[in-house]
């Protein structure tokens, strides 16, 4: 039997390890296409609404409609203004995906909104199924 430990499988447990080389795995935000950081926080802010909306796998455990209601607003002020600039290629599958979580939120309320009042229609104009 030994007394020394095994080698363990972490590299940054080793004394002589090198540290990872982050600047070469990160990008430089100058670098980043603008088309790129909108979709890339529309997203962010989609996942989040439908996390606050019930609709992820712990599902009602994170369900949150006023949190839901403001992140939908901001998407729907994001999608609308920038629809533009981004182009129709971009921005139809926001605008559907939008779309989906103010009838998901519709859905969700226990109180629907008036036809116009929802979240994001201030933007988007009122939605129906």
């Amino acid at each position: 039997m030994s007394d020394a430990t095994p080698p363990s499988s972490d590299p940054a447990a080793a004394p002589d390890a090198q540290p990872a080389d982050f600047d070469a795995m990160t990008r430089d935000i100058a670098d980043v296409p603008a088309v790129e950081v909108i979709t890339t926080v529309a997203v962010h802010l989609m996942s989040s609404a439908a996390v606050n909306l019930g609709l992820a796998e712990e599902g009602e455990q994170h369900k949150d409609l006023d949190e839901a209601r403001k992140l939908i607003h901001a998407l729907a002020g994001l999608v609308t203004a920038s629809a533009t600039e981004i182009g129709s290629y971009h921005a139809a599958p926001l605008r559907d995906g939008l779309k989906s979580l103010q009838l998901a939120f519709r859905e969700a309320s226990v109180v629907p909104d008036e036809p116009g009042q929802g979240p994001g229609e201030k933007f988007t104009g009122p939605v129906f199924g």
